[in-house]
């Protein structure tokens, strides 16, 4: 039974000092999860019956930019203190303002709302940072395929155990005890952050993070980079925010939004991003970014399908199942990817960078899915997200260059 989990994972022939890291990854990434949880799983179920207008629900993309800044105070994780201080108090204040959210009104959301949301992004992706680099430098190269099916599994079981139990709960428990037991959730998970092991960085590495940082992006092979990196996940910000409002709008109860697409959906795409980890470890990080990318890309069109030809309850699953397994497997390429092509001792800022920018384009563009689902109805907005993820695919013979392993076979 171990050999054939390890085997799933890609995992089967690392050490066990290199399993008990990805138990460590395990652990961070469902920490790092819970808060989009709320954001994403959530939020746009509770403004829909609330009474919040597609416009606001899509608005709710913009209100995470600090995602896509985060850069800009990346270097302050990277020069002071230890990584699990900045991923604790992070979470306790995030567990502060999702307390005060059921106490706001949505239907017609004010600064308050605004601000406290903002609040909310922003302690997030700073936290995010210090996962981020703290992973990178834990994982060594030939434990990357496994890490990053971990990884990517882990964000999304927080996902369905966060965001999907509170829809799910939502049929039979008030939104407000439900956000409180989430507050709550997010305290606890602030405090377990303490149980991994201390990994400081060098002090060289620490004061010369300017140099490290212009050294790896200052010439212009990064910028075919820049530009894949910000196409990459377009497709799936921009249909995203739609997907949930889609479900309401064709007549489905909270419960089965609860169960299909938000807790069944993540458990297959938890299943796509193991599947996807062990994809890389086989065959290499080039050949997993642009065929498991290609597979997340074309789920969209379904969707669209469903909305095109009313295909019904069952091309509505169908459409959930397969955008939600390829969607695993698409992220767990493109995590790889990202950790790749960062050095370890300065990748604070390196992985911040490029996190920020394929989050960049796909927060503003999400932004306005509400807006492209009411103006062009949704089957034909699904279609278009799939456009949104071809660029990226014209750039990739001068990304190849980036990755820092042999494509096996």
């Amino acid at each position: 039974m171990k050999f054939s989990v390890w085997s799933l994972l890609g995992a089967d022939r690392l050490s066990g000092e290199s399993r008990k890291k990805l138990g460590i990854v395990a652990l961070l990434y469902f920490i790092q999860g819970s808060p989009p949880a709320i954001l994403w799983e959530v939020l746009p179920v509770y403004f829909r019956l609330h009474g919040g207008s597609l416009r606001a629900i899509g608005g709710l993309r913009l209100l995470e930019l600090p995602y896509s800044l985060k850069v800009f105070w990346s270097p302050l994780v990277h020069r002071y203190g230890d990584r699990r201080i900045w991923v604790v108090a992070c979470m306790s204040a995030i567990a502060v303002v999702v307390g005060l959210l059921p106490f706001m009104d949505v239907a017609h959301p004010g600064w308050i709302v605004i601000v406290l949301l903002l609040v909310l992004t922003t302690l997030s992706a700073t936290q995010d940072i210090a996962i981020d680099s703290y992973t990178v430098g834990l994982v060594q190269r030939e434990e990357e395929g496994a890490a990053n099916g971990v990884r990517a599994s882990a964000y999304r079981v927080a996902l369905v155990l966060v965001g999907g139990g509170m829809v799910l709960l939502a049929s039979v428990l008030q939104w407000t005890v439900l956000y409180l037991v989430a507050a709550i959730l997010l305290a606890l998970l602030a405090s377990v952050a303490l149980l991994v092991p201390r990994l400081d960085l060098p002090a060289a590495a620490r004061e010369q993070w300017l140099a490290g940082f212009v050294g790896w992006i200052g010439t212009w092979n990064a910028v075919p980079l820049v530009l894949f990196v910000l196409c990459y996940k377009l497709g799936e910000f921009a249909i995203g925010p739609m997907v949930k409002p889609f479900w309401v709008d064709q007549g489905k109860s909270v419960f089965e939004i609860g169960l299909v697409p938000t807790t069944f959906g993540i458990i297959l795409s938890v299943a796509g991003a193991l599947a996807g980890g062990a994809f890389v470890s086989r065959y290499g990080t080039f050949r997993g970014v642009w065929v498991l990318g290609l597979l997340q890309a074309v789920s969209n069109l379904g969707y669209a399908l469903v909305a095109w030809t009313h295909l019904g309850q069952w091309g509505l699953y169908g459409a959930s199942v397969f955008e939600s397994f390829s969607g695993g497997l698409g992220t767990a390429a493109f995590l790889a990817f990202l950790m790749n092509v960062c050095e370890k001792e300065h990748a604070t800022i390196q992985y911040a960078l490029l996190s920020s920018i394929f989050s960049l384009s796909g927060r503003l563009v999400g932004g306005f899915s509400g807006l492209g689902a009411e103006h062009f109805g949704y089957g034909n907005y699904f279609a278009f997200t799939f456009l949104l993820s071809l660029p990226a695919y014209a750039l990739l013979p001068w990304v190849k260059k980036w990755i820092r392993e042999e494509t096996k076979s």
